[in-house]
């Protein structure tokens, strides 16, 4: 470990993965870090996100591989399934660190989040129920404006707050491209019955509409329910729609679906973490202005469908804050997490041709094609295209190694 005098601070808008991630490899480079959360206090919800490839490598560096192993859903794969709940085709859990639609390494959103606070409580300052409204930056620093707090000065900002970044907003306004893929999903908490078993099962019904349940850690039993929608008009991100007006949406489009659509329809009714999404994905020309940067979905969502979030969350943040702690001019450092980072979000927002439309046909002859070729791909026989069709991009990136850089104390933000 090297000896630095302090680094300087860097505030962070988010704290979910990507935000309390940096926070840790910063704090391990020497930085004071501030974490500020919109939300009153940790978000706890949330569906099952994969650690895979480069991002499960970044938790080992961590030293959380094994934490997030005890808190993993107990998921066993992914299972097609018709009307009935009889088993199209299956897909068992990855057994690599990148392998399968289940990656061995299966948890929830907010038990991830919750670990990597935990983490970094202490040696991070989190401040919740408060929120970025301006930025004010020149060669020496940044000035940020807070809802609720005084004005702060600060030697970096970097935006973790998801598609829908508002501080992303402040600083790039509608420069980056928020490309929706045509479908919508509501997700919620419903409870498990002696009926549901430890599969991610995934069932379709004509208009595009598909309906899943997956298991988790706490007894029970996390379902989605989306459908296809026209995308010209439509703008990806989180819907703001009234819960209650949701809901009788919902009842309108999914009750006559069949499966488990009432059960679904009448948990979601009492669900307290329900919430919708239009799927999409962020296309920014660049990921930095100044001294404020982005990082996780704020630069770079590829959405849900990939695979890939969580882990170009954990790897963003990791490659982000060693290429700070690398250079001497913040510039050369910003300059040098795209370069590396670029081609890693290329390849992981590159979807397989008809993403999502393909996995959620509207005709039922189109259910009984998709339902003939997930069973083809399952097969022994067809193995690796069944690898194909389960696998996401998650190794497309060499990591550099940073731990030459970690200090044993605060370590300055040289400009």
């Amino acid at each position: 470990m090297m000896q630095r005098t302090d680094r300087g601070r860097v505030l962070i808008s988010g704290a979910s993965i990507a935000g309390p991630a940096l926070a840790y490899w910063l704090h391990r480079y020497g930085y004071r870090t501030v974490v500020v959360e919109r939300a009153p206090a940790l978000r706890t919800g949330g569906q099952n996100v994969d650690v895979r490839g480069a991002g499960r490598e970044v938790a080992r560096r961590m030293g959380v591989e094994d934490d997030i192993r005890a808190a993993t859903t107990g998921e066993v794969g992914t299972r097609f399934v018709g009307p009935r709940g009889r088993t199209v085709a299956e897909f068992p859990a990855g057994t690599s660190d990148s392998g399968g639609a289940t990656a061995e390494l299966e948890v929830l959103r907010g038990d991830l989040a919750r670990l990597l606070v935990d983490r970094t409580t202490g040696v991070t300052e989190y401040r919740y129920g408060d929120r970025i409204t301006g930025i004010d930056q020149d060669d020496d620093g940044v000035t940020v404006s807070f809802e609720t707090a005084p004005d702060e000065r600060l030697d970096l900002v970097v935006a973790a707050d998801g598609i829908g970044s508002s501080t992303r907003r402040l600083v790039f306004g509608d420069e980056p491209e928020i490309r929706s893929l045509g479908l919508e999903t509501t997700y919620g908490t419903i409870p498990r019955t002696a009926a549901d078993d430890d599969w991610w099962r995934w069932y379709n019904a004509p208009g595009g509409r598909s309906i899943t349940l997956r298991p988790d850690a706490h007894g029970t039993i996390r379902a989605a329910m989306s459908i296809v929608t026209d995308r010209k008009r439509e703008r990806a991100g989180s819907e703001r729609r009234d819960l209650d007006a949701q809901r009788r949406r919902l009842h309108a489009l999914f009750a006559d679906a069949g499966w488990e659509a009432r059960r679904v329809l009448e948990g979601f009714d009492r669900s307290d973490d329900l919430y919708s999404e239009s799927i999409g994905q962020v296309h920014a020309p660049r990921w930095s202005d100044g001294r404020v940067a982005l990082v996780g979905d704020a630069a770079y969502c590829a959405s849900p469908v990939s695979g890939m979030g969580t882990s170009l969350s954990l790897t963003g943040a990791y490659v982000l804050a060693g290429e700070l702690a690398a250079h001497v001019d913040h510039r050369d450092a910003l300059r040098g997490y795209e370069r590396i980072m670029r081609p890693y979000v290329a390849q992981a927002q590159q979807l397989p041709p008809g993403t999502p439309r393909v996995a959620n046909p509207k005709s039922r002859l189109g259910i009984a094609a998709f339902g003939a070729a997930v069973r083809v791909a399952s097969t022994p026989l067809i193995g690796r295209l069944g690898d194909r069709f389960s696998t996401p991009p998650a190794d497309a990136i060499d990591l550099p190694d940073y731990a030459h850089l970690e200090v044993d104390g605060p370590g300055t933000l040289d400009a």
